[in-house]
């Protein structure tokens, strides 16, 4: 194995629980938001990557980390400057990606916008697709991206669609009607 597939994780504890990141010399591979507990964090990223080493993260690593505490903790956080490894995603999710990164705290889009962004209307569902495969929360932060009525739409991560919405909470996001309706 070369070393820019040598892959390496680190746990990080935040106001929402522990999170987990992943990297190996070529950009940061993936970000896991909080399991139930740190130990199934830690089994989820050990299942995507089996030979993964648990180590400190280098100073790049340790940046992004960095700025994703201090959004968690409502402070400015740039995240931009995250080398993300797209090596194996599919080109429509890197152009999805890189829109979502570009929407601010706070600000949200529904998946129809961004299709129209993208320049290709009536391709929410795909974007929604996109998303919903998206290794790299909060960095790419598919949580500013809603249904069309408003609502807040699906979310992969554990919790749901509570976590997103916890996520947007976070970031004070503009309450549209039906975004913090009950799930029940």
């Amino acid at each position: 194995m070369d070393h820019l597939t040598t892959h390496h994780f680190a746990l990080f504890d935040t106001m929402i629980g522990t999170c987990g990141i992943a990297w190996h010399a070529g950009g940061i591979t993936r970000l896991q938001l909080p399991e139930t507990d740190p130990a199934t964090t830690r089994a989820r990223l050990r299942r995507r990557f089996p030979a993964a080493d648990e180590a400190v993260p280098p100073a790049m690593v340790q940046r992004t980390i960095d700025e994703i505490l201090a959004l968690l903790r409502t402070e400015v956080a740039d995240l931009s400057g995250a080398v993300l490894d797209m090596q194996g995603v599919p080109q429509f999710h890197q152009q999805v990606y890189a829109i979502t990164r570009s929407i601010p705290p706070g600000a949200t889009l529904t998946y129809g916008e961004l299709a129209l962004r993208l320049g290709t209307p009536g391709a929410a569902r795909a974007v929604g697709q996109a998303l919903g495969a998206n290794p790299f929360p909060i960095i790419v932060p598919c949580h500013r991206v809603l249904a069309a009525n408003g609502k807040a739409g699906g979310f992969s991560a554990h919790g749901g669609v509570v976590m997103k919405r916890r996520l947007l909470a976070i970031e004070g996001a503009r309450s549209s009607p039906g975004l913090f309706d009950s799930l029940t």
